[in-house]
């Protein structure tokens, strides 16, 4: 089974602060002995504790989320542990209607704290949290007094929240929710005068397209095209990334190819603007991931297989759902190459890291994976995947995701 994640994201997080435990122990006053129970999962950390650790080591909440979201929490008990209440920008109206100029920076870096919270949690988790966002920041718009310049500001802002807020709608299946999050996000990335976000918008709209089984290659377009060349480089290397996976499920071996060769080249360019904080994960390690997929469903195993190894290599099991996804692709590689034992194997990793996931995605995917396998039933390796598949399928979501929402 996969390490849990609030033991392993401590871990990380404190080593990225250049703390010893020693120096942790210090600056909270727990035994050093303890929390490295709690870095080792000898011991799980109880609310309080979580909140303090995450307060000293600036995580955003991150790790009072993880500690915390476990089977069955409620939004009420996620939003208090996680210290992320959606009410911020309610708050900044407590003393009048005037929002003042740095009032969209601090939502930025609030959506920017929440974002990181997908890394670890599905969206049956988060949606309702990353929703709230959203109908805080509009009534904001609608409520406050405030110049052109920071209205524009806001509709940025309010445009990013949507698309998190669709994505995670997404990710739990609420498709009816996503669609309309992902307009909302669109028609304020417009009035924004925002192209980065309104061609993100429509990548976003594609990408749920495709899930739905519609053919979207004609709204990728539109996104690397709303967006043009004059944005930073890792936002169009997003478009392109995602414009090749509509023209590779579209089976178009040269669009896809074209659209790979454009967003890996755009990773390599130098630009001095500073990336918008929603491309983050869009790195190498993204663009080999896209790159094992798209050959994947094309049925290149021999250019799938080895960008697929080389980018999960990357992956520590926290990321468990984004993890079981692409393995649940390189399976997919394995079959077309014959290799069914090793298919087995990959999916049965696969398997163990989706059980729980607040996400719909990995166990649609796996069964897409024990459909291809059914000329091998009589095989050892496809009965213990069975079996293993169907002893994790009782495990409940950790949010209330609701698939096959229209």
């Amino acid at each position: 089974m996969s390490e849990p994640p609030f033991a392993a994201r401590l871990r990380q997080i404190r080593a990225d602060r250049g703390l010893s435990l020693r120096n942790l122990a210090k600056l909270a006053h727990y035994g050093k002995s303890y929390l490295h129970e709690l870095e080792t999962n000898v011991k799980a950390p109880s609310p309080q504790v979580a909140q303090r650790l995450d307060k000293i080591l600036e995580a955003g909440g991150e790790l009072a989320a993880l500690a915390t979201a476990g089977p069955g929490l409620r939004r009420r008990e996620f939003v208090a542990a996680a210290g992320l209440a959606a009410a911020l920008p309610h708050t900044l109206l407590a003393h009048g209607r005037r929002v003042g100029a740095d009032t969209p920076g601090r939502l930025l870096d609030h959506t920017a704290r929440l974002r990181r919270l997908d890394n670890h949690l599905g969206g049956a988790d988060t949606y309702r949290l990353y929703a709230a966002e959203v109908d805080a920041t509009a009534h904001l718009v609608q409520d406050g007094s405030f110049s052109e310049t920071t209205g524009r500001q806001l509709l940025a802002v309010l445009a990013e929240q949507a698309q998190l807020a669709g994505w995670a709608s997404f990710d739990a299946g609420r498709h009816h929710d996503a669609d309309r999050l992902y307009r909302v996000s669109l028609a304020a990335a417009r009035d924004a005068d925002d192209a980065a976000l309104a061609g993100n918008g429509l990548a976003l709209l594609a990408y749920q397209q495709l899930a739905l089984h519609s053919n979207a290659t004609a709204t990728a377009t539109a996104a690397c095209a709303t967006a043009g060349d004059a944005v930073t480089p890792g936002v169009r290397a997003l478009l392109h990334l995602r414009a090749a996976w509509a023209h590779a499920l579209a089976g178009d071996n040269a669009a896809t190819d074209r659209h790979l060769g454009i967003g890996t080249t755009c990773l390599t360019e130098h630009d001095d603007r500073a990336e918008p904080d929603w491309v983050y994960w869009v790195d190498r390690t993204e663009a080999e991931i896209m790159t094992g997929r798209c050959w994947t469903v094309l049925h290149r195993p021999v250019r799938a297989i080895p960008a697929l190894e080389q980018a999960l290599a990357q992956f520590d099991d926290t990321h468990a759902r984004d993890k079981a996804l692409y393995l649940s692709w390189l399976a997919d590689a394995y079959l077309d190459a014959n290799e069914v034992e090793q298919a087995c194997a990959t999916a049965a990793l696969a398997v163990r890291l989706s059980g729980g996931v607040g996400s719909v995605r990995p166990g649609q995917r796996l069964e897409s994976v024990l459909d291809r396998l059914q000329p091998y039933t009589a095989m050892p390796c496809v009965v213990e995947l069975r079996e293993l598949a169907a002893e994790v399928s009782t495990q409940p979501l950790t949010g209330p995701a609701t698939p096959g929402t229209p």
